[in-house]
Parts: C-alpha cells; structure tokens; sequence
C-alpha cells in the first residue's frame, strides 16, 4: 500500500512538472528553478512527517504546511492537466497556443488553482454544528437529558496549533456538555508539538459534567500508542481500549481500540457484561462492524477516521470503501454517527465536503 502511494506521488509530480516544462517559456535559471521546485515539493511531505521532529517547531510546521498542501493541490492540477491534454488531443478545442510556452496558460492555471484552494481553506474553517436527538427505550433510567459534544480526527500537531483548537474549545464549552467524546485521531503524526506547545492544558479548558472519553485511532498507534496513552491521561483524558465504564450510574460509556491492534476484543466481550438496562455508548475510531454494534444493544455508535473523503474525488472513494462513510444511520433500537471529524489531515482544504462536531440529545 505504502509502496503505491510513493508511486502515485511521483507519477504524479512528474507529470506535473512535465506539463509546466512545457507550459512555462523557459530560460535557463527558470528551468533550474522548476527542477529544484519539482524535487522540493515530491520530498517535503515525506521529510515534514519522517523528519520534522530534528527541526525547530516553526520549521516542522512549515514542512508539513507547504508538503501536505501540495498534497491535495496535486489532485486538482493533475485533473486540469489532463482535462486540457484531452481536449488538444481530441481537437475539441485548440488549446496548443495555452498549453505550450504561454504566460496566460500558467496565468489561468494559476487562478483556478488559488480560487479553488481559497474557497476549500475558507470552507474548513467553517465548522458545521450536527445535532442528533435520540430517544431509546432504557432512557428513562436518566435523571435528566444528555448532552454529549462528539468530535473525531483533531490531527493535533505541526498543521493544527493550539490556537485553533482553542477556538474548538470554545465551540465545545458552548454547549455546556454532560460528556465529551473523541473517537481518535487527536494526534497527527508526532507527540513532540503536543509536549512543546502544551496542549495538555488547552484539553484542560475542556468544562464537562461528567469528563472526556476517548477511544483511539490509528494515528495514536502511528505515534506510539504507549506515549499517547500517557500524554492523554495527563491532559486529563480518559482513554477506553475495549474497556466500559458505568457513569453516574446511568449510562455506560464503551471504547473500541483501534482496528490497528488487531488483537483487540470483540464487541460482545466487551459488551455482555454491562446491564442492559442501561443507556449504552460505543465509541470507535474506524467504521466497521455496524452489524455487531446493533446485535449487541448500542444505542449510540460514534466513529470517525473518514473525513467523509475530505475532498473530491476522495470522498467518492470512501463511500465506496465503508458502508457509511459520513453521516446519521438508524438499525433496530441503535443510532449511528460517522462525523468527518472537527479537524483535518495535512492541508486545511475541505472540497465538497465539511469540517464539523456533533451535539448529541438522548431524552
């Protein structure tokens, strides 16, 4: 899989910096310009999260930027180039006088790129607020409603600083939650930012009733889940690995690990111990299994890891992997939820699709 995507990346890079070999009037320092771009740009993303940690915060944080940035740019300028091959080649149009030595060619390029970047970052900013109303049959054990804030895939790190997580502290306290859920994914690639920049006191502004609960996600385990473990229970965070716990002796409040451990437990072990009677919470990073979670009387299934694709054509591809790869699902007497998560991985460009957190009301 790995060995693909290196492939993918390269082809990729490699045709783009083709079409600009041509695209762009050359002379000989802008030709060493372009090569030393091309080789820059195809490296950054994997220096930035291979390397970034023996480097100055501002530094890793700027490689990662600009690589993964890149990332995502390379999916819209390989489409518009082969897009625009397709049109000179089949004579639809004559575009050779655009495509070859042509500052307005690059021109135009150029502003279709920006305008379509600017509007993905302008769209991820935006958070969106989903809120779910649940009645189930055991609610009538509560005292009083439920409020939970859900959020998943924070990506917390060299793309995401405090400051902007913050500003989702300030969404979540808002709402003046019960209980707070994260269906993991809180660290990106690296726990050194998190250590550097202190993040643990920003979950500290984190105001619940009842705490916060998080089940990991594959990129605790990409960052040593061991260390993460440790960083969260610092920061106050309750980590739930195949583990339940019984809160306010009204609800239970279950943890999947990640799909990474592939020794993990199965649902009903982790499940038929708990009274039935009672409301019941299952967090899970990665959405699968949903037949499982019904079967074993759920009542709320929140899992994240998607992103809903985060930008087309992606998120064609995840509705085509998982059975859902965004949204609210109902089966039997159990509600499900995959968010595409507050955050973000690299670039901050939603296309087609929306940041957001999910307020959840069981009555």
């Amino acid at each position: 899989m790995l060995l693909t995507m290196l492939v993918v990346i390269i082809g990729a890079n490699f045709y783009i910096f083709f079409r600009l070999w041509h695209l762009i009037p050359l002379f000989p320092a802008s030709r060493t310009l372009l090569v030393c771009t091309a080789i820059l740009l195809t490296l950054l993303p994997f220096l930035s999260m291979g390397l970034g940690f023996i480097f100055p915060y501002w530094v890793s944080s700027l490689m990662y930027r600009v690589g993964t940035s890149w990332l995502i740019m390379m999916i819209y300028i390989v489409v518009m180039f082969l897009l625009l091959d397709a049109l000179r080649l089949t004579g639809v149009l004559p575009l050779g006088r655009l495509m070859l030595n042509s500052w307005t060619g690059l021109g135009l390029l150029s502003l279709i790129i920006a305008g379509l970047m600017t509007a993905g970052n302008v769209h991820y900013h935006h958070k969106k607020r989903i809120q779910i109303d649940i009645k189930t049959e055991k609610s009538s054990v509560l005292d009083k409603p439920l409020k939970i804030v859900a959020i998943s895939d924070l990506h917390l790190g060299y793309g995401i600083g405090t400051k902007e997580f913050r500003r989702w502290v300030k969404l979540i306290n808002r709402e003046e939650p019960d209980v707070v859920l994260i269906a993991g994914d809180v660290i990106d690639n690296s726990l050194k930012p998190l250590y550097e920049r202190n993040y643990a006191a920003v979950f500290g502004e984190i105001k619940t009733r009842h705490g916060i609960y998080l089940a990991p996600g594959n990129h605790e385990y990409i960052s040593n889940i061991g260390e993460c473990i440790d960083f969260f229970t610092k920061a106050g965070v309750t980590v739930l690995r195949d583990t339940a716990v019984l809160v306010d002796n009204a609800f239970y409040i279950a943890g999947r690990d990640d799909r990474s451990n592939t020794k993990r437990e199965a649902i009903a072990r982790l499940t038929q111990p708990l009274d039935q009677s009672k409301p019941l919470i299952l967090i899970d990073h990665q959405p699968f299994h949903f037949d499982e979670v019904e079967e074993n009387h759920v009542d709320f299934y929140f899992a994240g890891h998607t992103h809903a694709g985060q930008v087309l054509p992606i998120s064609w591809i995840a509705k085509a992997i998982f059975e859902v790869s965004y949204g609210y699902l109902k089966r039997g007497n159990t509600h499900f939820y995959v968010t595409s998560g507050i955050g973000i991985w690299g670039g901050k460009f939603r296309i087609g699709t929306r940041s957001e957190y999910v307020v959840v009301n069981i009555e």
